[in-house]
C-alpha cells in the first residue's frame, strides 16, 4: 500500500528554486540523471569487491524514449535504494528544510557530484511527474517513489527482482510561451547529442535501442552512445598523433591540426588531468571583444563547463583544451565553480606548465615557436603591459624582436649576450615597418657604430617597454629620444662648443617655431641626414600617434626637439642666410621643421603655408 509523505514547510519554494533558477539550461537534467546512475554503479562495484552477497554484473545505463506515453526512462543496474534511503536521499529537501539544506551544500567539504538527492530534482524542469522504481541488494523487495514535485510524494512496495534504479519521466506539455518543446527529449538524435555533449566519458556504457532501416525493414538494435574512456585518460603511449589531432579538430571545431599539444597529469594533494592545445592559427575573432577564453571543465569525466575563464590568464588565452579533476568543488547545480583553493591551484599549475612548454619550444623547436609567435605575440606583449608590468618576469623571455641588422627574431637574452660589454643600454626604435625605421635619420649613428637596435613595429610595443623599463637591470633607450650615451667625452665637448658657437641661430630657429618644439639643438646622431625630430621626457612621438587614434586624447602631445646636423651643407647654408638677413630665418625654420615632421611620419600641419613658403624660396632663389 502506498504511503504518502508531505514535503515540509519550504520544500515547495525550494523545489521551484532548483528547477527554475539554479539551472540555466533545462537539458542539463540528462547529465544529472546519468551522473547519478554512474555514481550508483560505482557504489555497487565498490561494495561487490568486499561483499559476496552483492553479485557483480555487466554494468550499464539505459535510455528509453517512449513517444506514445510521452515518457523518458533512464535505468541503471547500480546499488539501488532501500525504503529508508529513498526517504533520506530523495527526501533531502523534506528532511533538511531549505535553510539547513542550503547550509549543507555550501560547505566546502560536501561532494555534490555524488549526491543523488540534489541533481535528481532537475528532472522536474522537464517532467510534471517522476517515478522512481528501485531495489537495493540490502532489501528483500523493491520500492516505487512517485511525485509531481509539489506538496507530497508517495512510496510503495513493488515486486522487482533486478537490483538498480529505473527513473520514469512524464514530460511536461510543451511550453508555448517560452517556445520550449519538451518532446525533443524523446528524439534519438537529441538524446545522442546530449549524451555526447555532457556524458561522453562516463565510464559505463550508455545504451539505447535505435531503429534503422535495412531492405525496407525497420530493425531495432542496441547502440552505445558514449565513448566511456576519454582520450586524456589513456596512456600517452597508446595515443597516436593522428588520434590526438582528430580529437582536437572534433572537440574544438578546427580544420587544422594543433601547433602544440600538452598532455599532463598531476596526482597528490591536487589531482587533475589536462589536455591543452595551441592552435596553429589564431581564430578570426581572436583579437576582438567577442572572443572568449577558457578551458572545458570535466569532473570525473562528466562535462561541467564549456569555457572556464578562471583556469587561464589572459596572456595565455590562445590555449584551448580541457581539465578533468575530481578535486574541484561544485555548487549545487554542478554548473558554476566556487572560488576555492583547488581551482586556483590548478590554474597556477597550468600557467607554469604552459610557460615551460613555450620556453622549451623556443629553445628546441625554434621554427615552430616562430609560427606561434607570429600569431600570438600581441597577447604576450599585452600580458607584460597590463597590471603595470606585474607579469613581466613571467613573459619577458618569450617575446622576440627583429633588429636593424637582421630579419631573424632575437630574444632579449640574446640581445644582452651579443651586445658589446661597454654598451649600457638596450636600444630600440619605433615605426610602422622595418623599412621606415631604417630610413630614420636617428639610425645614422647606430649604423656607424654597428649597434643592434630592436625594431618596434606593433602599437603595443611602446606601452610594453614603458612598464618593463629594463631587462636584467639594463635600461631600454629609444634612439628617437633626446638622451643617449653614445658620445665619448671628446665628442661631447666638441658638440657643446659648436652649440655655444651657434647659439644665436639656434635661438632664432626656436623663436620662429614658437611652441611647435620644446628646443632646437645640434645633433651628434645625424651623419648623412640634415635634420630630425626627437622626443623629450614623457611620452614618445610614436606613442603620441597611437594615443591620438583613441577617443578623448586629442590634446596629448610629446615634447618635440628639433635636432640639426652641424656638419651638413644645409646648416652651413642656414648660417649664411642668418648672417645676411635674420628675418628670412623664419621661413627656413618652418620648412626645416615640416621636413622633420614628414620624416617622422607626421602630417604637415598647414600644407598651404608650407607650399607658399617653398614657392617664395624658389622665387627668391631665381632672383639671385
Amino acid at each position: 500500500m502506498a504511503k504518502t509523505k508531505q514535503f515540509k514547510t519550504e520544500s515547495k519554494r525550494l523545489l521551484h528554486l532548483m528547477t527554475h533558477s539554479i539551472y540555466t539550461q533545462k537539458e542539463i537534467f540528462i547529465r544529472e540523471l546519468i551522473s547519478n546512475a554512474s555514481d550508483a554503479i560505482d557504489k555497487r562495484h565498490f561494495l561487490s569487491l568486499t561483499d559476496s552477497t552483492i553479485p557483480p554484473v555487466a554494468y550499464e545505463i539505459w535510455l528509453t524514449p517512449d513517444d506514445s506515453n510521452r515518457t523518458l526512462i533512464i535505468a541503471d543496474n547500480g546499488i539501488g535504494f532501500t525504503e529508508e534511503e529513498l526517504i533520506n536521499n530523495l527526501g533531502t529537501i523534506a528532511e533538511s528544510g531549505s535553510k539547513a539544506f542550503l547550509d549543507k551544500v555550501e560547505k566546502e567539504d560536501v561532494d555534490l557530484i555524488g549526491q543523488f538527492g540534489v541533481g535528481f530534482y532537475s528532472a522536474f524542469m522537464v517532467a510534471d511527474k517522476v517515478i522512481v522504481e528501485t531495489r537495493s541488494p540490502f532489501s528483500s523487495t523493491g520500492y516505487r517513489w512517485s511525485s509531481t514535485g509539489e506538496a507530497s510524494y508517495t512510496i510503495e512496495e513493488i515486486e522487482r527482482e533486478a537490483i538498480g534504479t529505473t527513473i520514469i519521466l512524464h514530460l511536461r506539455a510543451d511550453d508555448e510561451e517560452n517556445e520550449e518543446d519538451f518532446s525533443t527529449y524523446l528524439k534519438d538524435y537529441t538524446l545522442k547529442s546530449l549524451v555526447k555533449k555532457y556524458s561522453d566519458y562516463v565510464r559505463y556504457p550508455i545504451n539505447m535501442m535505435v531503429t534503422r532501416k535495412e531492405d525496407k525493414k525497420e530493425i531495432e538494435e542496441k547502440q552505445t552512445l558514449n565513448q566511456m574512456i576519454p582520450i586524456w585518460k589513456k596512456p600517452k603511449s597508446e595515443i597516436s598523433d593522428d588520434d590526438m589531432n582528430a580529437f582536437y579538430k572534433h572537440q574544438f571545431n578546427d580544420y587544422d591540426a594543433p601547433l602544440k599539444v600538452v598532455h599532463t597529469s598531476v596526482e597528490g594533494m591536487l589531482t587533475y588531468t589536462a589536455l591543452l592545445f595551441i592552435p596553429e592559427k589564431a581564430p578570426y575573432d581572436f583579437y576582438s571583444e567577442k572572443y572568449e577564453k577558457g578551458l572545458q571543465l570535466y569532473s570525473k569525466g562528466v562535462f561541467i563547463q564549456d569555457k572556464n575563464k578562471d583556469l587561464l590568464p589572459d596572456y595565455f588565452k590562445f590555449v584551448k583544451g580541457l581539465v578533468d579533476s575530481s578535486d574541484i568543488s561544485l555548487n549545487i547545480s554542478r554548473e558554476l565553480l566556487q572560488q576555492d583553493r583547488q581551482v586556483k591551484k590548478i590554474a597556477a599549475h597550468l600557467e607554469k606548465k604552459i610557460k615551460s612548454e613555450l620556453e622549451s619550444m623556443l629553445q628546441n623547436e625554434k621554427e615552430k615557436y616562430l609560427k606561434f609567435y607570429e600569431n600570438y605575440k600581441t597577447t604576450l606583449k599585452y600580458g607584460i603591459y597590463e597590471s603595470f608590468g606585474l607579469n613581466k618576469e613571467k613573459l619577458q623571455d618569450l617575446i622576440l624582436f627583429k633588429t636593424n641588422k637582421s630579419d631573424d627574431y632575437i630574444s632579449l637574452k640574446e640581445y644582452i649576450e651579443n651586445k658589446p660589454i661597454d654598451q649600457n643600454a638596450i636600444y630600440y626604435a619605433t615605426g610602422k615597418s622595418k623599412e621606415s625605421i631604417l630610413k630614420l635619420p636617428q639610425m645614422d649613428v647606430m649604423k656607424e657604430k654597428e649597434i643592434d637596435v630592436l625594431l618596434f613595429t606593433d602599437d603595443i610595443d611602446e606601452f610594453m617597454i614603458q612598464v618593463m623599463q629594463n631587462y636584467q637591470d639594463i635600461p631600454f633607450k629609444s634612439i628617437q629620444q633626446a638622451d643617449t650615451d653614445l658620445l665619448d667625452e671628446t665628442k661631447k665637448e666638441d658638440l657643446k662648443s659648436k652649440e655655444k658657437e651657434n647659439k644665436d641661430i639656434l635661438k632664432a630657429i626656436k623663436k620662429a617655431l614658437k611652441d611647435k618644439v620644446k628646443d632646437v639643438k645640434l645633433s651628434y646622431r645625424l651623419k648623412e641626414s640634415a635634420v630630425c625630430l626627437v622626443s623629450g621626457e614623457g611620452i614618445s612621438m610614436e606613442m603620441e600617434k597611437i594615443l591620438k587614434q583613441m577617443p578623448n586624447t586629442a590634446n596629448v602631445h610629446a615634447d618635440k626637439i628639433l635636432e640639426i646636423n652641424p656638419d651638413h651643407e644645409l646648416f652651413q647654408a642656414l648660417k649664411k642666410i642668418y648672417e645676411q638677413d635674420e628675418k628670412r630665418i623664419g621661413d627656413y625654420s618652418s620648412i626645416l621643421y615640416h621636413q622633420a615632421l614628414l620624416i617622422e611620419g607626421y602630417p604637415i600641419e598647414d600644407p598651404t603655408e608650407f607650399s607658399n613658403q617653398l614657392v617664395k624660396l624658389m622665387i627668391d632663389s631665381s632672383k639671385k
